[in-house]
């Protein structure tokens, strides 16, 4: 009951903050690539490195902490949709080709543009937990604009 009334009370707390995305998300109707996923985006860069795009953890790095995990399904993405573009683990410390790898990230996993789903897949994977994902979740809602 906690986690319904706190989850509850997050979700009241964003859609106050951003109605137009909230609106959008709602809607479910718009593609991954007309969704503005920038303040999103953003929020995120300030969590994961404070905006420094040579920020290294671990195997994680860039202004978003991209992951070789993280390239290589970007990767298998573009082979399945037969594009010849490939995404190498240099371009982690592009903040642009950081955002497009959110970006496809975003079109082929979270097609209703769920930002909430957005937030918890970037740190907990495809399968993230809630439990697990909560404090990262709560920190980048705080720096989302």
């Amino acid at each position: 009951m906690k986690n319904l009334v706190k989850n509850a009370c997050l979700s009241l707390t964003f859609l106050s903050l951003i109605p137009t995305t909230a609106a959008a998300v709602s809607k479910g109707n718009q593609s991954s690539a007309s969704f503005d996923w920038s303040s999103v985006i953003e929020a995120i860069i300030q969590v994961e490195s404070e905006g420094n795009p040579r920020a290294v953890s671990g195997n994680s790095v860039g202004a978003m902490q991209i992951t070789p995990i993280l390239v290589k399904e970007c990767n298998a993405i573009l082979k399945k949709r037969k594009s010849d573009k490939r995404f190498t683990m240099n371009d982690r410390y592009s903040v642009e080709k950081s955002k497009e790898m959110f970006l496809l990230i975003q079109s082929q996993h979270n097609k209703a543009n769920n930002v909430e789903k957005a937030i918890r897949s970037w740190n907990g994977g495809p399968r993230y937990s809630v439990r697990a994902t909560n404090k990262y979740y709560t920190k980048v809602m705080r720096h989302l604009k």
